[in-house]
């Protein structure tokens, strides 16, 4: 196997050393490949650091040395590779010596083109951990069960009852399996943008579990982690959320083998965003207009937790 691990860098001068030696640790790793975002801290500083300590780490800036966010320097990244298989980490995460234990056995099979597993979570100083303990706890992030490849897409998009997730930091694609895909990552999602792209690729390729019951790899949670910020509330979820809904809504009313059962499904979750996100009195008005139009989309969202927080 050879491995290009694609690392996005962002504000994260702390933390990408970290990233990156976690990755060299195996053998299969042929490539890190750091691409930096113009961050505003040493982060750049830190990584030619890197590359020039490391044979096997190679930087790349945007052309214009801009900042692209994560989902265009993860694209160019995944250009720049030149490794048969593609990996994922980001510059605050880090992974586990047993990253790669159930890839070797399951990529024998040519038919896997992708294998997904479990996340841990680690908290990089107190303040972190006293801010969003009570979101992440000490929780994995995983599937809760092994699921064959066709449920795979179905159980992201929330229509397998508890399915669960998993992080782009716990998957690992054959680099030939990204020529299925309609489209790389969205690059006019600023959050989101893994999560669209985990469930398009669930949707175009056959995805296999590897390790479900302990971490493959680890989330740093700090201070100015952006997602954690919307997880916690800080930035509003639902306003994050109905753009990622409307992406996949209008992604899937194109897609020609789309399934009927499933493109209602994406447009029931991206109403349910919808009400939660407008404003009082419209958003009453829309749950009234769904009661009686849809009352299937009320229901979908009723049952997701964050837009029940969100309504009321």
């Amino acid at each position: 196997m050879k491995i290009s691990v694609i690392i996005p860098v962002y504000n994260a001068e702390k933390y990408v050393t970290n990233a990156v030696e976690s990755a060299l640790q195996f053998d299969e790793v042929f490539e890190v490949i750091l691409v930096e975002d113009k961050s505003p801290d040493n982060a750049l500083k830190v990584c030619k650091t890197l590359a020039e300590k490391h044979e096997r780490v190679k930087l790349f800036q945007h052309p214009d040395k801009g900042n692209h966010g994560a989902g265009a320097s993860r694209n160019l990244g995944i250009k720049a590779a030149s490794g048969d298989y593609i990996a994922f980490l980001d510059a605050d995460d880090f992974y586990l010596p047993n990253r790669f234990d159930a890839e070797r056995e399951l990529f024998k099979n040519p038919e896997v083109e992708g294998v997904y597993g479990a996340i841990g979570v680690h908290y990089w100083s107190e303040k972190a951990k006293e801010q969003y303990f009570n979101i992440y706890q000490d929780r994995l992030t995983t599937v809760y069960k092994n699921h064959p490849a066709k449920d795979v897409f179905p159980g992201l998009i929330g229509m397998r009852g508890s399915f669960g997730l998993f992080s782009i930091d716990a998957l690992t694609i054959r680099k030939s399996a990204l020529d299925k895909m309609d489209a790389l990552m969205k690059t006019d999602l600023k959050l989101h943008q893994d999560t669209d792209f985990l469930m398009r690729l669930a949707f175009y390729t056959k995805l296999y579990p590897g390790i479900l019951d302990e971490p493959v790899a680890v989330r740093g949670v700090h201070e100015s982690n952006r997602i954690s910020q919307v997880d916690s509330g800080k930035v509003k979820p639902a306003s994050t959320r109905v753009l990622l809904w409307k992406h996949l809504k209008n992604w899937a009313q194109n897609e020609p083998k789309m399934p009927k059962e499933q493109l209602l499904h994406i447009k029931r979750i991206h109403r349910s965003f919808e009400i939660a996100n407008a404003p009082f009195l419209k958003k009453w008005g829309m749950v009234l207009k769904y009661l009686v139009k849809d009352f299937r989309s009320i229901r979908s969202g009723l049952y997701n937790i964050n837009f029940r927080k969100e309504l009321f």
